[in-house]
């Protein structure tokens, strides 16, 4: 009697194994699982990056993360809209990079908290999150998930700069201070410059005046340069 309810205990365990296999059932190559996040399909860097074969696993998207995509793409916002929709651009070309294998995982049709599901599902597949999140990031450094955040590894190779260099930026937008205008550099650091609220869509020369570390990233404080 024993042995037989043994038997039992064990064929329940292995329908559970299966039924979890195919739940997360994916063409994976056996790699480090990646789970990338909204936030790192907006912002696109990650397709230069997987061009250049630096990933050293299968990039994976939940169904979930797409249809946030779409929902923003189809809103009202129109800043939203348009990053959205370069958001999705974003997973049809990675699909087609060559060197890296990037796979759609269904998770559902339902609307779900996307952060939340990552979480979840990289915690039972022992996968890595991809993000930009700061909040995301330390929640799962709480729950001992491994993230990697483009930001920092754009800090880590990217030239150093040092106060006194100049170089040409274009100014984007009016600061949070008045006279202030920002711009970005080539790896999306900010740059917010002092006297140039007025020079908005504009290229103009800059001197770098101060650096800081945020927990987003490396914002420095410039100056547009004076003429000789």
């Amino acid at each position: 009697m024993e042995l037989f309810i043994l038997i039992i205990v064990l064929a329940i365990l292995a329908e559970t194994t299966i039924l979890i296999l195919r739940k997360y059932k994916t063409t994976f190559s056996g790699k480090r699982k990646i789970y990338v996040d909204t936030s790192v399909l907006i912002d696109g860097r990650i397709l230069n990056i997987a061009r250049s074969g630096f990933i050293d696993g299968d990039l994976i998207i939940l169904r979930s993360v797409l249809l946030e995509l779409q929902l923003l793409a189809d809103g009202k916002d129109s800043d939203k809209r348009i990053r959205a929709r370069a958001g999705l651009e974003t997973v049809s070309e990675l699909e087609r990079v060559i060197n890296i294998n990037t796979e759609i995982l269904d998770d559902g049709d339902k609307i779900k908290k996307v952060d939340n599901e990552l979480l979840k599902i990289a915690k039972e597949t022992k996968g890595t999150i991809l993000t930009l999140d700061y909040n995301l990031i330390k929640v799962a450094k709480a729950e001992k998930i491994e993230t990697l955040n483009i930001n920092e590894l754009a800090l880590a190779v990217r030239n150093e700069f040092l106060p006194g260099e100049k170089i040409k930026i274009k100014i984007l937008e009016k600061g949070s201070n008045r006279g202030q205008g920002v711009g970005h550099l080539n790896d999306g650091t900010m740059v917010v410059v002092e006297s140039a609220a007025n020079k908005i869509g504009k290229e103009i020369v800059v001197e770098f005046v101060k650096f800081y570390e945020t927990p987003a990233g490396k914002m420095i404080f410039a100056r547009p340069a004076k003429k000789r």
